[in-house]
């Protein structure tokens, strides 16, 4: 089904270009919905779980600015991110011992577990979403993601 079908659209698009870009904002409230309520039913929001997991995977403590460029969506507020998973315990703060103007956060032993217990529904959802393209498929849809992220990125250029 395509997506004037699927909105009961009477009336076609106005051009190939909004086609695509609504596709776009359909598919992201598709994804965002599915995320959200996955990450919910751990406590977690897709921001405060991006930051548990860069922190993992990182091995070792980072900056907000570090971690703010590790995120899959802009979020001007990692500061206040990071409060709420201090708050819950899930990551520490600690001042830098060179630079006390630096704070690195740390993950706690509790984050890691709940990263750990995400990540196999979070797994297991994202190869549900997918199954129906090959890998030819996904491959070919990449380079055109790709392509289309730089051109949005230059659009004001």
């Amino acid at each position: 089904m395509n997506l004037q079908q699927e909105l009961n659209r009477p009336q076609p698009f106005r051009c190939l270009d909004q086609e695509v870009l609504l596709n776009f904002l359909r598919i992201g409230d598709q994804l965002d919905n599915r995320f959200s309520r996955l990450f919910r039913e751990h406590g977690l929001t897709l921001s405060r779980f991006n930051i548990l997991r860069s922190l993992a995977l990182a091995e070792r403590p980072l900056t907000c600015g570090e971690i703010g460029e590790q995120m899959i969506q802009v979020v001007p507020a990692v500061t206040s991110l990071v409060d709420h998973l201090c708050s819950q315990e899930l990551v520490e703060r600690n001042r830098s011992t060179e630079d006390r103007r630096v704070v690195h956060v740390a993950i706690t032993a509790k984050g890691k577990k709940l990263v750990e217990d995400t990540m196999q529904p979070l797994q297991q959802l994202e190869d549900r979403m997918l199954k129906r393209l090959s890998e030819a498929d996904k491959q070919s849809l990449l380079q055109l993601l790709n392509r289309t992220r730089e051109s949005i990125s230059h659009c004001d250029d």
